[in-house]
């Protein structure tokens, strides 16, 4: 199997480039996999779609202002995104860098505020280590001077709406570097009526991470690695998760994220292991789903590892079927796009 399997042309003027005015105007297809029908709502009337004993599992990570603007000492201009947190006492980043030339280790990066990094080493093919200094107040300097980072296809700046719309009302756990989008639809209102139709609410923290902007480079599926993106879930969920099992409820995914979360921790009964870890987990094909009984997600870029993820739960016909349909009905694409719910 290739990832060329997974290509399908979507027009440019789809990609939603800003939110909709309310986070729940948004369009909703509806996919029912036992029947194979496709309909059409609007997110704010999702409710409806929940039963009494279900379980909507949601991602509670919250996004960082992980992109950075500074120059090198001779002046040329550089970008750096933060993309993880590293262990030791001094406030040392795995970093992406864009410049004119590749940094050297030593290189000094000046940045607002009075703020300099600098490069340490090469991390891998991708990242380098970088050191922050001065290191006190780091997390006050990079809330007030750093960028939202909107993925690469909105092709605008970060604007002011975005530092809110660009996260989840349930934002809680610092640490994504891109949002986990499915969960933009939802308001606090919306999540009190899917409360009060009976359905639990658990959270669980997975950090968005480097895996969701470097594109897919190898040909054959079987020859992808996927990033490890780290993760928390609480005791409180796997147990929500055993209770809705046992009274024959639906663990309802709010996202590809909370689905990636849940599938790797769980055992090969459906029961899920509390605690932290890294998912490396990487669903296609015939992968057989241990703990998510619906998914609510948004549209995937094509050739892309979320889009055969959600291939996998939906069958791969069935789904490109769905997404056709919703080019034709000229539905909005990715991040700030229309959203899914397959049951």
């Amino acid at each position: 199997m290739r990832f060329k399997d997974f290509d399908y042309y979507l027009p440019p003027e789809l990609i939603a480039q800003a939110p909709t005015g309310r986070r729940d105007a948004s369009r909703l297809m509806i996919l029912d996999r036992e029947r194979e029908t496709i309909d059409e709502g609007i997110f704010a009337r999702i409710p409806e779609l929940f039963r009494s004993g279900d379980l909507l599992v949601i991602n509670d990570t919250r996004v960082i202002p992980a992109r950075l603007f500074g120059e090198k000492e001779t002046g040329g201009r550089v970008e750096v995104f933060l993309l993880r947190r590293e262990a030791g006492p001094d406030e040392a980043w795995s970093c992406l860098i864009r410049a004119s030339k590749k940094p050297r280790p030593g290189t000094v990066i000046r940045l607002p505020a009075g703020m300099t990094a600098r490069v340490l080493a090469r991390k891998d093919e991708e990242a380098w280590l970088v050191s922050f200094f001065p290191t006190e107040g780091f997390n006050d300097w990079l809330e007030e001077q750093g960028s939202m980072p909107l993925p690469p296809y909105i092709r605008r700046p970060a604007a002011a709406e975005d530092d809110t719309r660009y996260q989840t009302v349930f934002a809680r756990a610092s640490g994504a570097v891109a949002a986990p989008t499915a969960g933009l639809h939802f308001t606090e209102g919306l999540l009190r009526e899917v409360r009060a139709r009976g359905v639990d609410l658990a959270s669980l923290t997975l950090h968005v991470g480097l895996g969701t902007f470097l594109p897919v480079r190898v040909e054959k599926v079987s020859d992808h690695r996927m990033h490890r993106e780290c993760y928390s879930i609480p005791v409180e969920t796997a147990t929500a998760v055993a209770a809705c099992k046992a009274r024959k409820g639906r663990v309802i995914a709010l996202g590809t994220t909370t689905t990636r979360a849940l599938e790797h921790a769980a055992r090969a009964d459906g029961a899920v292991h509390a605690g932290d870890g890294e998912a490396d987990i990487f669903i296609h094909s015939d992968y057989r789903f241990k703990v998510v009984d619906a998914l609510i997600t948004n549209f995937h870029l094509p050739c892309s590892t979320l889009l055969l993820l959600v291939s996998a739960f939906a069958g791969k016909e069935f789904l490109f079927r769905a997404y056709r349909e919703a080019i034709r009905r000229r539905f909005r694409f990715f991040s700030y796009g229309d959203a899914m719910f397959i049951r």
